[in-house]
Parts: structure tokens; sequence; C-alpha cells
């Protein structure tokens, strides 16, 4: 039992840190956790990691939302289109044989940390509003419908892969990028954690409270120390968080070798 509770809280904390300063999936750091220090089933452990998204990303984008860094409305949109290609991708995956990506999500976290300390992104809320709202709308549909067939096709990257669009090909502001991507993500988590336990039945009911409460706790002091932090402190404490979580998940699948 002992066991359990250290290894939900390293989990819960790396996941909730994730979640709040960057918008990462809370699977790419809670699944490869659990199933290599606890034996969970990789199916039941992606279904925990999901339910633990679905209150971190909802209380993060509370605070982001409080604190007026969040684009609820292109933000629906987006997530419209993810949820939809997710599916397209999914079913288009299967049709392919072979098609093996599992690294992608964590090598991308090592290089968006990397990114995020050598390149910060300094845009400004004026900038990212400057764009017209129909040029927005556009955007949102290309990105959302590009996002979600990759992570549909591959399974992984969600959560990455908004943050790096939303910053770099649709100039959002940092802070207003995270705050939306974790928008997105809640529903996104809430979606599959429901189909998973629907599919797969319930987990370990221990495990999955405690990733939760741990998850929640964890990514609720990363938003709001977020939040508060200037640009520039912000990119080098998101960048350093998500190395460390990036170097940490490829030992931890190393290990598991």
């Amino acid at each position: 039992m002992l066991l359990k509770i250290i290894i939900c809280f390293l989990a819960g904390m790396g996941a909730g840190l994730g979640t709040g300063f960057a918008g990462m999936s809370a699977a790419a750091v809670i699944s490869p956790m659990l199933i290599t220090f606890l034996g969970i089933p990789a199916y039941e452990a992606v279904g925990i990691a999901l339910a633990s998204d679905v209150l971190a990303s909802a209380v993060s984008a509370y605070t982001y939302k409080k604190n007026k860094n969040i684009d609820v409305k292109n933000g629906v949109i987006m997530m419209i289109f993810v949820l939809l290609f997710t599916l397209v991708g999914s079913y288009i995956a299967k049709l392919v044989p072979n098609t093996t990506m599992g690294n992608f999500s964590m090598f991308m976290t090592v290089l968006l940390g990397i990114k995020f300390i050598v390149k910060p992104v300094m845009n400004t809320k004026e900038k990212m509003n400057s764009v017209s709202n129909r040029n927005r709308i556009i955007q949102s549909v290309i990105c959302g419908t590009v996002i979600g067939y990759i992570c549909g096709f591959i399974g992984a990257g969600g959560g990455m892969m908004m943050l790096l669009i939303l910053t770099t090909v649709l100039g959002y502001e940092l802070k207003t990028a995270v705050g939306t991507s974790v928008f997105i993500m809640a529903f996104t988590a809430l979606t599959g954690s429901v189909s998973h336990f629907a599919i797969g039945g319930m987990p370990d009911i221990t495990t999955l409270i405690l990733c939760i409460v741990f998850t929640l706790i964890w990514a609720r002091i990363a938003a709001k120390f977020a939040n508060k932090a200037s640009p520039k402190t912000l990119n080098r404490a998101t960048g350093v968080i998500l190395l460390i979580l990036g170097i940490a998940v490829i030992s931890v699948n190393m290990f598991a070798k």
C-alpha cells in the first residue's frame, strides 16, 4: 500500500505540474509509472490517467480563465475538430499495419522543454488579438483537424501538439496557449476516460482516487504559479518541467524494458 501511495504521488506530481504549466496530458506521465512500478495493465493505466486529467485540466482551466488567460470561443471550435479527427485518425491507424510511434510524446516533451528554455515564447496578447476573427476561426479548424488526426493516428501527444501549434502556428501568448490547451484537454480527457471505463470496466479504485487527488493538487499549484509569473520566468519554468518530465518518462520506459 505504501508503494502504491508513493508511486501515485510521484505520478500525480509530475502529471499535475505538466498540466498546470504546459497543458500536458497526464497520460504521458501517469500511464508508464503505473504500468512499470505497480504492474497495472496498460489499458487500465491509460483510463486512470485520463480520469486524473479531467479535474486537473478543469481546475487549471478555471485558474487561467479567472486570470483572463484563455480563448474559450476558438478553443471550443478547435476542440470539436480535435475530437472528430481523433476518431478519424484512430480508424485509419487500424488500417495501417506496423505503425507504432509510442515514443513520440516522450521525445516531443523533451524537445519542447529545450525549446522553451533556449527560445522562449514572447508573443504578446496585443499581437495575438490582432488576428481577425475569421482568420482565427479558420486557423482553429485547420489546427484542430491536424492535432486530432495525429493524436488519433499515433495515440499520444495531444497536449504537447496543442501547445506547440498554439504558440508557434497561431501565435498565442504562452499563458493563453496553456489555458486554452487545458480547457480543451478537460473535455478530451473526459471523453477518453468514460470510453475506457465503459469498455474495460472500472479500474482499481484506490489507485484511481490517489492519482486524481495528487494530480489535482499539483495542477492547482502549478496553474496558480504560472498565472502570476512573468513571461520569461514562465518560459523557463515550463521548459525545465517539460525537460525533467520527458527525461523521467523515457527513463521509466527504459527501466521497464
